[in-house]
């Protein structure tokens, strides 16, 4: 029996490997048709735009990762951005010497607390990821209306400080990409080297398997969403400071693209795949496809009918990768 289980682990790395190192060389490629197309591509102030206008959606899908690799999904990430940022920017516009750290970390206790009754829901009393997210998305949604009166909050009703938190720098390189490269680098460490880590797997591998195995699959499960709810917090701040605009409708949608950026980076809509390098390639790719598609006057209504296609041809990939190596291991525990 572990024989076969080391032997299903190596095969899970094994297409994660080819579908990873498969995505790297059709961004090289992808890149160079570019670069072909316009010269302006890969200069590097558009190389930082890339990276700058990608480093939320790149913050969000890690949480979005944790969520659906214990198969879950959560569609109220964008109400939750739009509920965090709303709150926060009415704080600052009310009291502007608000320190950007205590708006950072006000927004991502909104988040968490959000993200908590989500996790409960789930967790706790068994409803269904997609309704419970549906609802509390409306809720979300409705909240922010209300506590804003349906306004706005403008750039001018916020301080240079917090809107530095994102159009700022530190040695040259853009907060928001920093912010970024710190949450992945931990949570990079959180999923592959803690035992909180493998739980999560685990949990998503077999929730029941686990259960037995001692596993607390009703606090992992809570916890996730927690997490989800804390980093869509942030990314609300980092969203209303960068766009210096704080509205209902915020992010309205946005977690469609979440989604979209961790299935390309070979997250397994079935739970217990999926990889933290993976995923960085997946955000780098819908970043370029959103990047480059205007870049090379491609009409507005072929750019997301492209970005489909890429999903769907990401998703086929993986399918036949997966199979082609099952069919091996098969032929191969039979010689």
């Amino acid at each position: 029996m572990s024989e076969k289980s080391s032997e299903n682990k190596m095969s899970l790395e094994r297409i994660q490997q080819i579908r990873e190192f498969s995505l790297i060389g059709f961004i090289v490629i992808l890149s160079i048709f570019v670069q072909f197309r316009n010269s302006n591509f890969l200069t590097m102030s558009n190389i930082d735009d890339l990276l700058t206008n990608t480093a939320i959606l790149s913050i969000l899908a890690v949480g979005m990762m944790m969520v659906i690799i214990t198969r879950g999904i959560d569609l109220s990430i964008g109400a939750n951005l739009a509920l965090s940022g709303m709150l926060t920017s009415m704080l600052v516009a009310r009291y502007p010497g608000l320190h950007p750290i205590a708006a950072l970390l006000l927004g991502t206790l909104i988040g968490l607390i959000s993200g908590s009754i989500i996790g409960l829901l789930v967790a706790k009393f068994k409803i269904l990821p997609i309704i419970a997210t549906l609802g509390m998305m409306n809720v979300f949604r409705g909240v922010t209306f209300l506590i804003s009166g349906g306004k706005w909050v403008s750039a001018y009703q916020m301080s240079d400080s917090f809107k530095a938190i994102s159009t700022g720098s530190i040695f040259g390189i853009n907060n928001l990409i920093l912010i970024a490269v710190i949450i992945y680098i931990v949570f990079y460490y959180f999923i592959n080297y803690t035992r909180t880590g493998r739980k999560i797997y685990a949990v998503g591998s077999s929730p029941d398997s686990a259960k037995v195995s001692g596993i607390d699959v009703t606090k992992i499960t809570w916890m996730v969403y927690s997490i989800m709810g804390s980093l869509a917090g942030l990314s609300g701040v980092l969203w209303v400071s960068k766009f210096a605009s704080a509205q209902s409708n915020t992010a309205a949608g946005y977690e469609l693209n979440v989604i979209a950026a961790c299935v390309i980076g070979g997250i397994s809509i079935a739970g217990g795949e999926g990889k933290v390098t993976g995923l960085i390639s997946g955000v780098l790719l819908y970043g370029i496809l959103e990047n480059a598609l205007p870049m090379i006057n491609v009409s507005p209504f072929w750019q997301n009918a492209i970005q489909g296609a890429v999903i769907l041809i990401a998703v086929i990939v993986s399918a036949l990768i997966k199979r082609r190596i099952g069919s091996s291991n098969k032929i191969r525990r039979e010689d």
